[in-house]
């Protein structure tokens, strides 16, 4: 079968010539992602804020569009309403700014007829089937434990690279990664777009695909590295040029996947795909521009040295008989 190639096979950009441009570029989305981060903050959803969780249960299957308009008129615009089971079922979750005890619970009792009366209509009633209230400290332990994701992801990665190529390109493609996932960040930091757990499950698949993306241009390096008689940015920049087409195509696809989430996978995956979309654009042109020219920096330089297998171990061979 004939390879798809969107690129002609003797293509050959330039690509480290720009690398002036986009480290400046890197840094300041970086640093403007970093601000907004800090001076705006996020916009937490009832994930990592806390609220009232009601179930409530329809004799006929509810329109969630349908549901959100009636929530909000009713003075409830910011409900997360979540269809599950048969359809007849409704999941609403809804900020508050009680801590618990009686107080709350009367004011989540209040609050969850009022939310079945808003949803319900004469030819649908609904049903309370429970009330909970979701506390603060829930919302901060999931927030810990999110950052604990990213920090065992990035030691992996580093593990992993590191034992499956060298050092140097751990590092490289750590960097990459890590202003990927900073970019994204900073981005919901910057829009005030709702952030929830999935959300944050989309930026752990960001991590995912910005080094998967990463290793395929690493992999042809490597290779060249023991093949091409050239200098180390020719080999880099060449490399670069004969993964373009698999890059390309392999971001496309996951972008367009990623959008139909977004356009038909209702409210409550909206977050995960936004960023998700975000994610494959930076992740894709990090790999390009970031990721594969940092092997030609400072500490980063990689030479044929780096890459060829190591020699064996001599006094083991002169104790052979």
């Amino acid at each position: 079968m004939k390879q798809l190639n969107i690129f002609p096979h003797d293509v050959n950009f330039n690509f480290l010539r720009l690398r002036g441009v986009a480290f400046t570029m890197s840094v300041l989305l970086i640093l403007t992602s970093i601000g907004a981060v800090a001076f705006n903050g996020f916009n937490f959803a009832l994930d990592f804020t806390g609220g009232t969780v009601t179930e409530l249960r329809f004799d006929k299957p509810v329109d969630i569009d349908d549901a959100r308009a009636r929530l909000a008129e009713a003075g409830y615009g910011g409900a997360e309403v979540l269809s599950f089971g048969s359809g007849n079922d409704l999941l609403v979750r809804l900020q508050s700014e009680e801590e618990g005890g009686d107080a709350a619970a009367d004011a989540n009792s209040r609050t969850a007829q009022a939310i079945t009366a808003a949803v319900s209509t004469p030819d649908n009633p609904g049903q309370v089937m429970r009330s909970d209230f979701v506390g603060p400290q829930v919302g901060k332990e999931l927030a810990l434990n999110g950052i604990w994701a990213v920090i065992f992801v990035v030691v992996g990665f580093l593990l992993y690279i590191s034992m499956r190529f060298e050092k140097k390109f751990a590092i490289a493609a750590v960097i990459a990664s890590l202003q990927d996932v900073t970019i994204v960040t900073g981005w919901f930091a910057l829009s005030g777009h709702e952030f929830d757990l999935t959300v944050l499950a989309g930026i752990l698949s960001v991590l995912g695909f910005s080094i998967n993306d990463t290793i395929v241009v690493f992999d042809r390096i490597r290779d060249n590295f023991r093949t091409m008689r050239a200098d180390p940015e020719t080999i880099i920049n060449t490399s670069i040029n004969q993964t373009l087409s698999r890059t390309v195509i392999t971001s496309v696809v996951a972008f367009l996947t990623v959008l139909a989430l977004y356009l038909y996978g209702g409210g409550s995956l909206r977050g995960m795909a936004e960023s998700q979309m975000i994610g494959v654009v930076i992740g894709t042109l990090s790999s390009i521009f970031v990721a594969a020219p940092l092997l030609t920096l400072g500490f980063l330089k990689v030479t044929k040295q780096d890459l060829m297998p190591k020699a064996r171990n001599e006094e083991a061979l002169a104790r052979r008989p």
